[in-house]
């Protein structure tokens, strides 16, 4: 059922009514805390905290990863605000990231500011991903296509992986152990100069997997993965980087088994020009390299993209303006034969960031020339007000786009084994994209809360439509998104805890039909405590049902898991820690196999890991 405009509109009042009535001594100095107020570097090309941002923006710490143990990189983004997970199956298997009720295509994703893709099937490799190397995740809602280009229409995910600490030497070493016989080990060192910083960190891991189908074989996982880290900071000021990732490895799905490589290498140069003008420029190359082996055939997909970027950005006192430009090559390779094998893609962008006191003015604008699809312009202003230390409203609109990709325009006809065929159309127009949202939040000592509610309207969407059992990606419909987010936190005394709820209704306006693998509601609940030497701590996330296709026939139940956790500092510099996921041990899917199969998540996984610190001169 589709939720009532009122609905939401009465949602966002019970919320932001009480806000507006706070006694105003809550918030004198209960502002001033810092560990609520975590910075993020995402949402506006620069450094500013989340009171401060005038997007709605969730930013999970290094002490949150390690503490959640989490064993897949959608373990930890499942629940958060404007985020619902599908996959098939659990351990490496195809995940897919649907950000505010838009596609999977519709979310960039960024690995040290480096964008990670197939060029040729459009989404990030999310369940390559190696979470255990990684220090801090920021999701950026709301659309950014005038910051970041193509495909920023429902929001942009960055993970920031391992930094060197400052000074002297440092390392660390972690071994595990779970269920279906799962195995893993990591380590890293760092060295610190006085001017350059060294850091490597790698893992492996291996696990026998489980079951995807209702009696079926256990489908088998195994990765290696490494991070390189040199930077060097100029005595004059600004520094130069060269940072890679790479994940590599084997993954086994129902009928076959993936070789898969994914990789970012990013060199970036920053200088400081004047006292107000601070230029950098980044050249990078993400890879995703996948050899499929499958009982029907064999395929191989490579795809590159490599980008130059130069950013600008000169203060004027208390106002910040920041001018780029930036150029993308994307390349396909592989044993499909495309019509069209690379694309350039040229921008120009700008963005100016006025501060009048309490109030906050920001506007963006960006031009794309995209040899494929044509020119593209997309824009955003932004307007925040503090009423005070602690309450500040934010109000946006913004204007994005999803390109079509390589599969989408290029696919050449292919028969399947089942009788139907498939074939890109090279006619195919850019999906566009407008949202507005209105946003209100607190921020106090020991807690924090914050609400938005927002409406994002699609055009062109890109769609497979299937006549006669020939398929061809169409832009044939429009669509509505309306939707509520609330997050709110607490940490004191030990004591630390953390809410999501989000409601979303995304509909096609042609039919009035929820989109596909779209859940409408999400919660998660996170609760730790710190006992001395020892922590404990719970995750309960919960999704509502969703519809596997577009007529709204085939429905999957929502459902709702339960993971536990404990931590012992059993000596200084030694850490063990236990997780239990879903242990209820609930049987749900997400997804349906195209026979009406359902793609089965594992059930209670279990994991303990030993970790060992050191700390030199």
């Amino acid at each position: 059922m589709k939720y009532p405009r009122t609905r939401l509109g009465l949602l966002w009042t019970a919320v932001l009514l009480p806000a507006l009535n706070l006694p105003t001594a809550l918030a004198d100095d209960k502002s001033q805390a810092t560990n609520l107020e975590p910075i993020v570097v995402t949402a506006n090309l620069g450094p500013e905290t989340a009171g401060e941002s005038l997007s709605s923006v969730t930013v999970v710490r290094d002490e949150e990863i390690r503490r959640q143990e989490s064993q897949e990189f959608k373990d930890l983004l499942r629940g958060q605000p404007g985020i619902d997970i599908v996959s098939n199956g659990s351990f490496g298997k195809n995940t897919s990231v649907f950000a505010r009720g838009t596609s999977n295509d519709s979310t960039v994703f960024l690995v040290d500011g480096v964008r990670l893709r197939s060029a040729t099937s459009g989404g990030a490799p999310w369940q390559y991903f190696p979470l255990k190397l990684a220090e801090r995740v920021e999701i950026v809602r709301g659309p950014r296509s005038a910051l970041y280009g193509s495909d920023a229409v429902g929001s942009v995910i960055q993970a920031f992986t391992l930094n060197p600490a400052d000074g002297g030497r440092s390392g660390w070493i972690e071994a595990g152990a779970g269920n279906f016989d799962t195995q893993e080990v990591s380590g890293g060192v760092s060295v610190s100069g006085d001017s350059t910083r060294l850091s490597l960190s790698g893992l492996h891991k291996e696990s026998d997997g489980t079951s995807i189908f209702e009696d079926g074989e256990d489908k088998g996982f195994r990765n290696s993965a490494g991070v390189g880290r040199l930077t060097h900071e100029f005595s004059r000021g600004g520094e130069a980087s060269l940072v890679m990732v790479q994940s590599e490895g084997n993954s086994q799905f129902d009928g076959g088994n993936t070789d898969f490589m994914v990789r970012t290498l990013g060199l970036n140069l920053e200088t400081p020009v004047s006292d107000y003008w601070l230029t950098s420029i980044q050249l990078s190359e993400s890879a995703d390299e996948q050899e499929n082996f499958r009982d029907s055939g064999d395929s191989v997909f490579d795809t590159k993209s490599r980008d130059a970027r130069w950013l600008n950005t000169v203060t004027l006192g208390v106002h910040e303006f920041v001018m780029g430009g930036e150029l993308r090559v994307d390349e396909v390779d592989g044993s499909i034969e495309f019509v069209e094998t690379s694309r350039t893609n040229a921008a120009l962008f700008g963005q100016l960031r006025l501060n009048f006191g309490p109030t906050d003015l920001n506007l963006s604008l960006r031009g794309d020339d995209n040899e494929a699809y044509g020119k593209q312009e997309t824009g955003g202003i932004a307007l925040g007000h503090s009423f005070d230390r602690s309450h500040r409203l934010r109000l946006s609109y913004g204007t994005a786009f999803r390109a079509p990709t390589f599969n989408d325009l290029y696919y050449p006809l292919e028969t399947f084994s089942f009788g139907g065929t498939y074939a890109g159309n090279p006619n195919l127009e850019p999906e566009t994209s407008s949202a507005v949202e209105l946003g209100f939040g607190g921020r106090y000592t020991a807690w924090y809360w914050d609400a938005a509610i927002y409406q994002t309207n699609v055009d062109d969407l890109i769609e497979l439509q299937t006549t006669g059992g020939d398929t061809r990606p169409v832009n044939v419909s429009e669509a509505e998104i309306q939707g509520f987010e609330l997050a709110t936190g607490f940490s004191k005394d030990q004591w630390d805890l953390g809410l999501r709820l989000t409601l979303v209704d995304p509909r096609d306006e042609e039919t009035d039909n929820r989109l596909r693998r779209r859940s409408h509601q999400s919660l998660r609940l996170d609760v730790d405590r710190a006992l001395g030497d020892w922590s404990v701590g719970a995750t309960f996330a919960a999704s509502g049902y969703r519809y596997n296709d577009e007529d709204n026939e085939e429905r999957l139940p929502g459902f709702g898991t339960l993971d536990l956790r404990a931590g012992w500092n059993f000596a200084e510099d030694w850490n063990a820690r236990l997780s239990l996921q879903n242990v209820t041990d609930k049987r749900y899917s997400t997804a349906l196999r195209f026979d009406g199969e359902e793609y089965l998540t594992a059930g209670t996984t279990g994991f303990f890991s030993i970790r060992r610190d050191f700390h030199g001169p």
